[in-house]
């Protein structure tokens, strides 16, 4: 489509027809928050190009994009600043927001207009995170709990986004930053001390899962005793640390943990699956063990004399 066609279907968006949009489909929601983390495909053409000079289309997983960091072109950062959470728009930049009067060789030629399709899968706001982050202890005791809880599960989110990808070192991290950031909370009264305790629950059964895919089984029971500290009951947390006592051979206890789930959820097939695999690990372990007995005392009584 010539540029020109699409500039009569486009709003200006700073007054100046630097950067023209058209909403192709609209999100909801608030906009996109300064200094927000976002997780967006986007395409670049050149007008009368078919095939885009870049996109991250191909990407099973694109990656998490800082604004004021990891978006480098002008217009696209203050194009994102007016997108809600699943918009897809079209957006046209004038050189001075795109790639200036030097262009990109050999891909974009000197003083281009640009066609980026730009669509929002979802954002966190990270901004409130780095500024909570840069204060002192000090300062973060005095800060409104609920803004420490805020910060908390966005940090969560964004462990949960790299858990996803099966990125678990990265969810690791971002669990831990949030738990350590709780754990440092000075609290005043017992509703504060509950408010922290019902944050940590999920940040501890969130680690304990992914210490299990990091092959990690003696972490993994750590965080879900954490757990089990704050709620005894919790079906998750058993089934975590059934898990870990399954990996660590320690079968007795994994049955243990799995028959207390069980009984507050009888028909869950996770559970009951899991049981049945640790009764039968159960089984050939304490085979293997009567057959190295039968071995050890038989070679005790030594050769059978005639």
């Amino acid at each position: 489509i010539p540029f020109e066609q699409l500039r009569q279907q486009m709003n200006d968006i700073l007054g100046d027809g630097g950067i023209l949009k058209e909403v192709v489909h609209p999100g909801e929601g608030p906009p996109v928050p300064q200094n927000a983390s976002v997780l967006i495909h986007y395409s670049g053409f050149l007008e009368y190009s078919d095939h885009p000079f870049e996109t991250t289309v191909n990407f099973k997983y694109p990656q998490m994009m800082k604004l004021g960091r990891d978006v480098t072109l002008v217009g696209l950062e203050l194009g994102l600043l007016t997108m809600q959470k699943g918009e897809f728009s079209r957006f046209l930049f004038q050189p001075q927001y795109a790639y200036g009067d030097m262009g990109c060789p050999p891909f974009i030629p000197s003083s281009a207009v640009v066609l980026y399709e730009v669509q929002i899968l979802d954002f966190l706001d990270s901004g409130q995170v780095d500024d909570f982050v840069a204060l002192s202890p000090e300062e973060q005791n005095t800060v409104p709990l609920s803004t420490l809880l805020e910060v908390v599960n966005t940090l969560r989110s964004f462990g949960n986004r790299c858990f996803n990808q099966s990125r678990y070192d990265n969810a690791k991290d971002r669990y831990k930053q949030a738990m350590m950031l709780l754990g440092s909370r000075e609290t005043q009264s017992d509703a504060e001390k509950e408010g922290i305790k019902k944050a940590l629950l999920p940040l501890y059964l969130n680690l304990s899962l992914t210490e299990l895919r990091l092959d990690s089984p003696r972490k993994a029971l750590k965080y879900g005793n954490k757990a089990l500290e704050i709620d005894s009951g919790n079906t998750k947390a058993l089934f975590r640390c059934g898990q870990a006592y399954l990996d660590l051979h320690e079968y007795e206890s994994a049955q243990d943990c799995l028959i207390t789930a069980q009984a507050k959820r009888p028909f869950d097939s996770d559970i009951n699956n899991l049981l049945r695999k640790v009764a039968m690990c159960y089984k050939d372990s304490l085979d293997k063990q009567k057959d190295m007995y039968s071995k050890m005392f038989r070679g005790l009584r030594g050769p059978v004399k005639m």
